[in-house]
Protein backbone atom coordinates (compact mmCIF):
# COMPACT_ATOMS: atom_id res chain seq x y z
CA UNK A 1 0.00 0.00 0.00
CA UNK A 2 1.64 3.17 -1.34
CA UNK A 3 1.50 6.88 0.51
CA UNK A 4 -1.21 8.08 -1.62
CA UNK A 5 -4.00 4.74 -0.59
CA UNK A 6 -3.12 4.70 3.06
CA UNK A 7 -3.98 8.83 3.14
CA UNK A 8 -7.23 7.98 0.71
CA UNK A 9 -8.15 4.97 2.76
CA UNK A 10 -7.89 6.74 6.17
CA UNK A 11 -9.70 9.86 4.62
CA UNK A 12 -12.78 6.90 4.05
CA UNK A 13 -12.16 5.80 7.98
CA UNK A 14 -11.00 2.32 6.15
CA UNK A 15 -8.21 0.62 8.04
CA UNK A 16 -4.90 1.71 7.58
CA UNK A 17 -1.26 -0.28 8.34
CA UNK A 18 -0.37 2.92 9.97
CA UNK A 19 -1.44 6.47 10.47
CA UNK A 20 -0.03 8.62 7.61
CA UNK A 21 2.58 11.46 8.22
CA UNK A 22 2.44 15.06 7.51
CA UNK A 23 5.88 17.29 8.09
CA UNK A 24 5.95 20.96 7.76
CA UNK A 25 8.74 22.73 8.04
CA UNK A 26 8.84 26.26 8.51
CA UNK A 27 10.04 28.63 5.69
CA UNK A 28 13.76 29.29 5.95
CA UNK A 29 14.42 26.56 8.35
CA UNK A 30 15.76 24.36 5.87
CA UNK A 31 18.65 26.59 4.51
CA UNK A 32 20.44 26.61 8.05
CA UNK A 33 19.10 22.92 8.90
CA UNK A 34 19.77 20.61 5.40
CA UNK A 35 21.25 17.51 7.08
CA UNK A 36 18.57 17.15 9.59
CA UNK A 37 16.09 18.13 7.55
CA UNK A 38 16.95 15.59 4.87
CA UNK A 39 17.27 12.90 8.00
CA UNK A 40 14.16 13.47 9.03
CA UNK A 41 12.84 12.65 5.51
CA UNK A 42 14.53 9.72 5.01
CA UNK A 43 13.55 8.12 8.62
CA UNK A 44 9.78 9.68 8.30
CA UNK A 45 8.89 10.52 4.83
CA UNK A 46 5.76 12.81 4.57
CA UNK A 47 2.87 10.97 2.62
CA UNK A 48 1.61 14.44 1.55
CA UNK A 49 3.20 16.78 -1.06
CA UNK A 50 2.14 19.96 -2.64
CA UNK A 51 1.64 20.02 -6.89
CA UNK A 52 4.09 22.21 -8.79
CA UNK A 53 2.65 25.08 -9.70
CA UNK A 54 3.82 28.41 -11.49
CA UNK A 55 3.61 31.80 -9.74
CA UNK A 56 1.46 34.73 -10.88
CA UNK A 57 2.24 35.82 -14.43
CA UNK A 58 2.31 39.42 -13.12
CA UNK A 59 3.38 40.96 -9.44
CA UNK A 60 1.69 43.86 -8.18
CA UNK A 61 4.19 46.90 -6.98
CA UNK A 62 2.07 48.82 -4.66
CA UNK A 63 3.71 48.49 -1.21
CA UNK A 64 6.89 46.93 -2.42
CA UNK A 65 9.88 47.58 -0.18
CA UNK A 66 13.68 46.88 -0.24
CA UNK A 67 13.67 45.43 2.55
CA UNK A 68 14.38 41.58 2.14
CA UNK A 69 11.76 40.99 4.86
CA UNK A 70 8.84 42.49 3.81
CA UNK A 71 6.83 42.13 0.93
CA UNK A 72 3.64 43.04 -1.01
CA UNK A 73 1.41 39.79 -1.69
CA UNK A 74 -0.77 39.66 -4.86
CA UNK A 75 -3.43 41.33 -3.24
CA UNK A 76 -2.22 44.45 -2.35
CA UNK A 77 -1.55 43.37 1.10
CA UNK A 78 2.00 44.24 2.77
CA UNK A 79 3.83 42.06 5.05
CA UNK A 80 6.45 41.93 7.68
CA UNK A 81 8.25 38.92 8.53
CA UNK A 82 10.10 39.77 12.22
CA UNK A 83 12.49 37.06 12.40
CA UNK A 84 13.80 33.87 10.26
CA UNK A 85 10.96 31.17 10.24
CA UNK A 86 8.49 33.51 11.99
CA UNK A 87 5.04 34.09 10.79
CA UNK A 88 4.53 37.40 8.38
CA UNK A 89 2.73 40.09 10.42
CA UNK A 90 0.44 42.61 8.09
CA UNK A 91 1.56 46.08 7.97
CA UNK A 92 -0.95 47.57 5.03
CA UNK A 93 -4.47 46.82 4.21
CA UNK A 94 -5.25 48.12 0.97
CA UNK A 95 -9.41 48.87 1.36
CA UNK A 96 -8.69 50.32 4.99
CA UNK A 97 -10.27 53.80 6.02
CA UNK A 98 -12.95 53.76 3.94
CA UNK A 99 -11.46 52.98 0.77
CA UNK A 100 -14.37 51.86 -1.83
CA UNK A 101 -14.50 47.53 -1.91
CA UNK A 102 -16.36 48.02 -5.20
CA UNK A 103 -13.09 49.69 -6.91
CA UNK A 104 -10.60 47.08 -5.61
CA UNK A 105 -9.14 45.45 -8.26
CA UNK A 106 -8.93 41.46 -7.41
CA UNK A 107 -5.64 39.30 -8.34
CA UNK A 108 -6.93 37.65 -11.74
CA UNK A 109 -3.82 36.91 -12.50
CA UNK A 110 -3.81 33.96 -10.19
CA UNK A 111 -6.93 32.43 -11.94
CA UNK A 112 -4.85 32.48 -15.06
CA UNK A 113 -5.35 28.35 -16.64
CA UNK A 114 -1.71 28.49 -17.15
CA UNK A 115 -0.57 28.05 -13.91
CA UNK A 116 -2.06 25.28 -13.48
CA UNK A 117 -0.22 23.45 -16.37
CA UNK A 118 2.29 21.52 -14.33
CA UNK A 119 0.47 20.57 -11.73
CA UNK A 120 -0.72 17.14 -13.92
CA UNK A 121 2.71 16.39 -14.69
CA UNK A 122 3.93 16.60 -11.15
CA UNK A 123 1.32 14.77 -9.58
CA UNK A 124 2.09 11.83 -11.97
CA UNK A 125 5.53 11.63 -10.84
CA UNK A 126 4.47 10.59 -7.14
CA UNK A 127 2.67 7.87 -5.37
CA UNK A 128 2.21 10.27 -2.53
CA UNK A 129 -1.03 11.86 -2.04
CA UNK A 130 -0.96 15.44 -3.55
CA UNK A 131 -2.78 18.27 -1.48
CA UNK A 132 -3.23 21.63 -2.92
CA UNK A 133 -3.15 24.99 -0.88
CA UNK A 134 -5.70 27.06 -2.12
CA UNK A 135 -6.08 30.79 -2.09
CA UNK A 136 -9.72 30.01 -0.61
CA UNK A 137 -9.64 31.73 3.20
CA UNK A 138 -12.62 34.64 3.14
CA UNK A 139 -12.63 35.58 6.66
CA UNK A 140 -8.75 36.01 6.71
CA UNK A 141 -9.04 37.98 3.18
CA UNK A 142 -11.55 40.36 4.40
CA UNK A 143 -9.60 41.17 7.55
CA UNK A 144 -6.75 41.52 5.38
CA UNK A 145 -8.03 43.56 3.28
CA UNK A 146 -10.10 45.87 5.65
CA UNK A 147 -8.33 46.39 8.04
CA UNK A 148 -9.37 46.35 11.81
CA UNK A 149 -12.84 47.41 11.16
CA UNK A 150 -14.00 43.89 9.58
CA UNK A 151 -15.56 42.96 12.53
CA UNK A 152 -17.77 45.78 13.05
CA UNK A 153 -18.31 46.02 9.57
CA UNK A 154 -19.52 42.29 9.64
CA UNK A 155 -21.79 42.81 12.56
CA UNK A 156 -23.18 46.20 10.72
CA UNK A 157 -24.00 44.05 7.66
CA UNK A 158 -22.60 47.39 5.90
CA UNK A 159 -22.99 47.88 2.32
CA UNK A 160 -19.22 47.93 1.91
CA UNK A 161 -18.26 44.28 3.25
CA UNK A 162 -21.61 42.64 1.79
CA UNK A 163 -19.80 43.79 -1.51
CA UNK A 164 -16.39 42.66 -1.47
CA UNK A 165 -17.54 39.16 0.52
CA UNK A 166 -19.61 38.67 -2.39
CA UNK A 167 -16.40 39.45 -4.80
CA UNK A 168 -13.95 37.09 -2.94
CA UNK A 169 -16.37 34.77 -2.76
CA UNK A 170 -17.04 34.33 -6.51
CA UNK A 171 -12.70 34.62 -6.76
CA UNK A 172 -12.72 31.56 -4.77
CA UNK A 173 -15.18 29.82 -6.65
CA UNK A 174 -13.69 29.73 -9.48
CA UNK A 175 -10.20 29.58 -8.18
CA UNK A 176 -11.33 26.15 -6.73
CA UNK A 177 -13.00 25.33 -9.71
CA UNK A 178 -9.84 25.33 -11.69
CA UNK A 179 -8.17 23.08 -8.85
CA UNK A 180 -11.32 20.90 -9.29
CA UNK A 181 -10.11 19.83 -13.25
CA UNK A 182 -6.23 19.39 -11.86
CA UNK A 183 -5.31 15.72 -10.68
CA UNK A 184 -4.42 16.75 -7.25
CA UNK A 185 -6.04 14.56 -5.03
CA UNK A 186 -7.36 17.44 -2.21
CA UNK A 187 -7.85 20.83 -2.07
CA UNK A 188 -6.80 23.23 1.19
CA UNK A 189 -9.56 25.44 2.77
CA UNK A 190 -8.50 28.19 5.49
CA UNK A 191 -9.55 30.42 8.22
CA UNK A 192 -8.23 31.33 11.22
CA UNK A 193 -11.79 31.27 13.16
CA UNK A 194 -10.41 30.80 16.97
CA UNK A 195 -8.84 32.42 19.86
CA UNK A 196 -7.70 29.96 22.37
CA UNK A 197 -10.93 29.77 24.11
CA UNK A 198 -13.52 30.65 21.57
CA UNK A 199 -14.55 31.88 17.83
CA UNK A 200 -13.49 35.73 17.03
CA UNK A 201 -17.10 35.97 16.28
CA UNK A 202 -20.19 33.94 17.43
CA UNK A 203 -21.07 30.66 15.84
CA UNK A 204 -24.52 32.60 15.11
CA UNK A 205 -22.41 35.07 12.73
CA UNK A 206 -20.89 32.17 11.35
CA UNK A 207 -23.63 29.92 10.23
CA UNK A 208 -25.61 33.07 9.07
CA UNK A 209 -22.59 34.54 6.73
CA UNK A 210 -19.77 32.19 6.29
CA UNK A 211 -21.55 28.82 6.48
CA UNK A 212 -23.21 28.92 2.93
CA UNK A 213 -20.10 30.04 1.61
CA UNK A 214 -17.71 26.89 2.56
CA UNK A 215 -20.73 24.46 1.70
CA UNK A 216 -20.41 26.27 -2.48
CA UNK A 217 -16.63 25.25 -2.04
CA UNK A 218 -17.31 21.78 -1.08
CA UNK A 219 -19.42 21.23 -3.62
CA UNK A 220 -17.21 22.22 -6.10
CA UNK A 221 -14.36 20.15 -5.05
CA UNK A 222 -16.72 16.99 -4.30
CA UNK A 223 -18.05 17.18 -7.77
CA UNK A 224 -14.47 16.64 -8.71
CA UNK A 225 -14.03 13.60 -6.45
CA UNK A 226 -11.57 15.88 -4.58
CA UNK A 227 -11.23 15.86 -0.75
CA UNK A 228 -11.95 18.91 1.02
CA UNK A 229 -9.31 19.82 3.81
CA UNK A 230 -9.99 22.89 6.47
CA UNK A 231 -6.51 24.44 8.39
CA UNK A 232 -7.69 26.80 11.31
CA UNK A 233 -6.22 28.33 14.17
CA UNK A 234 -7.62 28.34 17.75
CA UNK A 235 -10.54 26.65 19.17
CA UNK A 236 -13.18 26.41 16.44
CA UNK A 237 -15.14 23.24 18.66
CA UNK A 238 -18.64 25.40 18.12
CA UNK A 239 -18.33 25.39 14.76
CA UNK A 240 -16.56 22.11 13.67
CA UNK A 241 -19.81 20.49 13.42
CA UNK A 242 -21.41 22.61 11.10
CA UNK A 243 -18.34 22.40 8.96
CA UNK A 244 -18.16 18.45 8.64
CA UNK A 245 -21.72 18.72 7.86
CA UNK A 246 -20.69 21.21 5.32
CA UNK A 247 -18.36 18.67 3.42
CA UNK A 248 -15.05 19.08 4.92
CA UNK A 249 -13.36 16.11 5.24
CA UNK A 250 -10.10 16.89 7.37
CA UNK A 251 -9.55 19.51 9.75
CA UNK A 252 -6.67 21.19 10.97
CA UNK A 253 -6.53 23.37 14.43
CA UNK A 254 -5.29 23.61 17.38
CA UNK A 255 -6.63 19.89 18.93
CA UNK A 256 -4.36 20.65 21.84
CA UNK A 257 -6.99 23.84 23.30
CA UNK A 258 -9.51 21.56 23.48
CA UNK A 259 -10.19 18.28 25.43
CA UNK A 260 -9.45 15.43 22.57
CA UNK A 261 -11.09 12.66 24.39
CA UNK A 262 -14.23 15.45 23.89
CA UNK A 263 -13.56 15.98 20.29
CA UNK A 264 -12.86 12.08 19.59
CA UNK A 265 -16.30 11.54 21.20
CA UNK A 266 -18.27 13.39 19.31
CA UNK A 267 -16.50 13.77 15.85
CA UNK A 268 -14.16 10.19 15.37
CA UNK A 269 -16.03 8.90 12.37
CA UNK A 270 -17.16 11.62 10.87
CA UNK A 271 -13.99 13.81 10.27
CA UNK A 272 -10.13 12.97 9.55
CA UNK A 273 -8.56 14.56 12.32
CA UNK A 274 -5.28 16.51 10.63
CA UNK A 275 -2.60 16.62 13.12
CA UNK A 276 -1.44 18.40 15.50
CA UNK A 277 1.26 18.45 17.69
CA UNK A 278 0.94 20.79 20.42
CA UNK A 279 3.86 23.32 19.71
CA UNK A 280 4.57 24.50 23.30
CA UNK A 281 5.54 20.29 23.97
CA UNK A 282 7.50 20.41 21.02
CA UNK A 283 9.93 23.04 22.23
CA UNK A 284 9.56 20.86 26.24
CA UNK A 285 10.96 17.89 27.45
CA UNK A 286 10.66 14.64 25.21
CA UNK A 287 9.03 12.65 27.60
CA UNK A 288 5.89 15.03 28.29
CA UNK A 289 5.85 15.73 24.49
CA UNK A 290 5.69 11.65 24.10
CA UNK A 291 2.59 11.66 26.48
CA UNK A 292 0.69 14.36 24.58
CA UNK A 293 1.45 12.54 21.46
CA UNK A 294 -0.04 9.01 23.04
CA UNK A 295 -3.08 10.83 24.52
CA UNK A 296 -3.92 12.44 21.04
CA UNK A 297 -3.72 8.43 19.57
CA UNK A 298 -5.26 6.56 22.63
CA UNK A 299 -7.97 9.22 21.96
CA UNK A 300 -8.14 8.81 17.71
CA UNK A 301 -6.19 6.06 16.99
CA UNK A 302 -7.86 2.98 16.38
CA UNK A 303 -5.93 1.62 13.15
CA UNK A 304 -9.35 2.75 11.37
CA UNK A 305 -8.14 5.75 9.58
CA UNK A 306 -9.59 9.15 10.72
CA UNK A 307 -6.32 10.84 11.84
CA UNK A 308 -3.11 11.99 10.10
CA UNK A 309 -0.10 12.64 12.15
CA UNK A 310 0.67 16.32 11.63
CA UNK A 311 3.80 17.97 13.24
CA UNK A 312 5.06 21.41 12.13
CA UNK A 313 8.99 22.50 12.87
CA UNK A 314 9.61 25.25 13.11
CA UNK A 315 12.69 27.53 14.64
CA UNK A 316 13.67 26.43 18.20
CA UNK A 317 12.21 22.78 17.53
CA UNK A 318 14.68 20.49 17.72
CA UNK A 319 15.42 17.51 15.55
CA UNK A 320 15.25 14.97 18.16
CA UNK A 321 11.38 16.69 18.90
CA UNK A 322 10.03 15.89 15.07
CA UNK A 323 11.88 12.58 15.42
CA UNK A 324 9.74 11.51 19.02
CA UNK A 325 6.57 12.70 17.66
CA UNK A 326 7.02 10.40 14.43
CA UNK A 327 8.18 7.31 16.53
CA UNK A 328 5.44 7.74 19.14
CA UNK A 329 2.80 7.22 16.25
CA UNK A 330 4.29 3.95 15.05
CA UNK A 331 4.44 2.46 18.71
CA UNK A 332 1.89 -0.12 19.18
CA UNK A 333 -0.56 0.29 21.11
CA UNK A 334 -2.76 -1.86 23.35
CA UNK A 335 -5.96 -2.52 21.71
CA UNK A 336 -8.87 -0.36 22.32
CA UNK A 337 -11.93 -2.18 24.26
Amino acid sequence: MNSREVVIRTLNHQPVPRVPRDLWIAPGLEAGNAEAVAEIQIRFPSDLIAPEISPPPVRRSAGKSSKSNEFTDAWDCAWETPSEGAAPQLKFSPLANGKKAADYRLPLELLDPGRFAKVGPSCAQTHRFVLAESETRPFDRLRFLRGESTLVELARGTKEIRTLLGRLHEFFCKELELWADTEVDGVTLRDDWGADDSLLIAPEMWREIFKPLYRDYCKILHAKDKFVFFRSSGNIFDILGDLIKDGVDAVHADFHLNNIEKLAKRFRGRVTFWGNTDPQALRGDLPALKESVLQTRRALDFGSGGVIAQCAWEPGVPLTAVAAVFEQWLIPLPMHG
